[in-house]
């Protein structure tokens, strides 16, 4: 982003982004709680304000270097918490623009699977993998391809246990902890605009998301 401000706590319409990302978790019926894992040290968090949410959120210090290690951390530091059958959700703090209507469609699809799953989008453009001078090397067959979005949904139990096998292994998802022990999890259709921060125009594209959401007639106008 090159922003001095990391990026879950840029602000749009006077709230961090991390608020609109617990925004749509803590309005479900079915998330009794939510865990912000944090990095050791942030101070940030209070500027997020969520105590109107209606769901009580709990913080943990104990972000790592990774991704699969902040979620490992996270998910033993709650295990006195937690049952074994108990679905876990693990979402991007950098997506904000979740819709009730994708969280609910995850939860219902993949509620009775037995491995768990996850929102993923079929990969619609044509890829091409580079050499390492920035020239096309090849033309990569997109049939059967999808990109992965998050929330990804599964056992408390099975992942704790994919995570502790594969952490160092380098999976950069949770399902992908899960494929690692030869399981092969569920994909849920995403959205679009369930969009991840990463560029400053990502940032721009989620303001008119967002902007609209608060606003149903805005898009008709």
């Amino acid at each position: 982003m090159g922003a001095a401000t990391p990026k879950q706590y840029l602000e749009v319409a006077g709230r961090p982004l991390l608020y609109y990302t617990l925004r749509e978790l803590a309005a479900h019926p079915k998330i009794e709680r939510i865990l912000v894992v944090l990095a050791p040290g942030d101070r940030r968090f209070s500027s997020v304000r969520c105590g109107d949410l209606g769901c009580p959120v709990e913080t943990l210090y104990c972000g790592g270097a990774e991704r699969a290690a902040s979620v490992y951390n996270g998910l033993l530091a709650a295990r006195d918490a937690m049952d074994g059958d108990d679905w876990v959700l693990v979402h991007d703090a950098a997506r904000p623009c979740l819709s009730a209507a994708a969280l609910h469609r995850l939860i219902d699809e993949v509620g009775d699977d037995e491995t768990g799953g996850l929102l993923a989008m079929p990969v619609a453009d044509t890829l091409k993998r580079a050499n390492g001078e920035d020239r096309i090397a090849a033309t990569v067959p997109r049939e059967g391809l999808w990109q992965a979005q998050t929330p990804q949904m599964f056992r408390y139990g099975l992942l704790v246990e994919a995570l502790r096998r594969t952490t160092a292994s380098g999976v950069t998802d949770e399902a992908g902890a899960i494929e690692r022990i030869g399981l092969k999890p569920k994909l849920v259709m995403g959205e679009a605009r369930n969009l991840k921060i990463t560029y400053p125009e990502d940032l721009e594209l989620a303001k008119l998301v967002l902007g609209a959401a608060a606003d149903p007639g805005r898009e008709a106008r």
